[in-house]
Formats: C-alpha cells, structure tokens, sequence
C-alpha cells in the first residue's frame, strides 16, 4: 500500500545455503548428466574390451573362411562361410585331440602353400590305402562312408596301394567325381593342416556345427581284382580367408 515490499522467506525454509558453508546443494539436472556420462563410459570400455577378446579369438583360436569349389559335396557347398578351430590340433597342448580318420580339415596346398584346401582325411600315418572301383579300402578294409552321395560318385576310379608314412596324411573330398586330393598330388604333411572345420555360419538358413563322422572299416567279402588308373586334375574346394 505504501510501496514497502515484503520480503520472501529463504528457499529452504530458515535456512538458506549462504548460512553454511558446509551444505551443499545438489541439482538432480547435474547428477542426471554426470550418472549418463558415467553409464556411456562403462559401455565403452565394455565394448572395447570384448573387441579384444574377439580379435584374440580370430586370431588364435577360430578363423572364418569361404568354401570354394564343389569337391566337399553334400556336406559343405560352393559360397558357404564356415569357421575353423585353428587350436584344436595345437602339438603343445597334451590334450589337443589326434586328427582323426573322418574329420573335415583346413590346409595349405602341399604343392602351392599360398592356397587352402578343405577336405576329409580318410588315411592315418602308417596306412594303406588303395582305392578299388571307387571302393576306398585302408589296411585291407572296406570304408563305410555313409556320407557321400553316390550320385555324385559315379566313375569309380581305382588308385595304386599307397602308404602313408609318418607325419603325413591321406585326404579326399566327398565329391570323389569333382576332386582334387590325394589320388592327385599326394599326402599332406600335419604341418601343413592348421584347422578343422567346425561350424556353418552362412547362409543363416544353413547355420549348423559341423560334426566329426565316424568311418567304419568293414572286412571285404569277396576277393577284388586291382584296375589302377590315375585320375585327372579336377574342380577343387578351396577356402578363403574373410
């Protein structure tokens, strides 16, 4: 009435933060951007380090390579990506598994290391291997190979009794009609195989592990005449690295 303002009370009440300085005053507008910049930090460090982890996987342990070529018909086709278990066959480790007969292994080209081959070994160290009509026989018995398709196997090639000596390996494709392996160039030193196929990761539709195949050795029935011819150069399957 007479223009004398009244005065306000203090924001908190009878106390005011001037009073003390000790009191602290906290603003949630603050807190919210300090509790965002912390969150962000933690997920970046998360994120980088599971980039590590995951480039020290690829690098030691998995790598992933691209099917090329038909011979390793039907289980594996042309244009498929797969990835490779580059420790399984590590010598240094006592419980790294032997390479079996049956497995499916990545290696360098024993005639051109520069290239990898993909194929299934199907002769250990010290086995004889001769191959009668498409007949693959080793140490005078039969294989059962329940994973081939006889379509896909139709010319029934013989190959000359082989051995396979020491630190070496016997390996064909299961397209034995469209194969380079080694009826051709021969055996592969375990030096030379450095992977084992162990899982299909595209096409998606297609995402499966690729499991180890037992081959049963089954003793011949009847006795076999020897028909020998050497197979000609063939299509290969060859993974690339992606």
């Amino acid at each position: 009435m007479f223009g004398i303002r009244k005065r306000r009370p203090p924001p908190f009440g009878g106390v005011h933060v001037d009073d003390d300085k000790d009191i602290q005053e906290h603003k949630p507008e603050d807190a919210s951007r300090s509790d965002l910049w912390s969150e962000a930090r933690l997920l970046l460090r998360d994120l980088i380090f599971a980039l590590m982890i995951a480039a020290l996987v690829v690098v030691f342990i998995v790598q992933p390579v691209k099917v090329e070529g038909t011979s390793m018909l039907p289980r594996l086709h042309d244009g498929e990506r797969i990835f490779v278990n580059k420790l399984i066959y590590y010598d240094e480790f006592r419980w790294a598994p032997k390479i079996e007969r049956g497995d499916i292994v990545v290696f360098w080209f024993p005639q051109d290391p520069s290239k990898s081959y993909i194929k299934r070994v199907i002769g250990l160290p010290g086995d004889k291997i001769e191959i009668i009509e498409g007949v693959v026989r080793v140490n005078g018995g039969e294989l059962t190979e329940a994973y081939l398709d006889q379509r896909l196997n139709l010319m029934h090639r013989s190959m000359a009794l082989t051995e396979v000596n020491a630190n070496y390996y016997f390996v064909l494709g299961d397209n034995r009609d469209n194969s380079s392996d080694s009826r051709v160039w021969g055996l592969v030193p375990k030096k030379y195989i450095y992977g084992k196929a162990l899982f299909r990761y595209w096409p998606l539709t297609a995402a499966s592990v690729i499991h180890h195949e037992d081959i049963p050795l089954t003793t011949p029935s009847s006795p076999y005449t020897r028909d020998y011819q050497q197979p000609p150069p063939l299509n290969d399957a060859s993974p690339q690295q992606r």
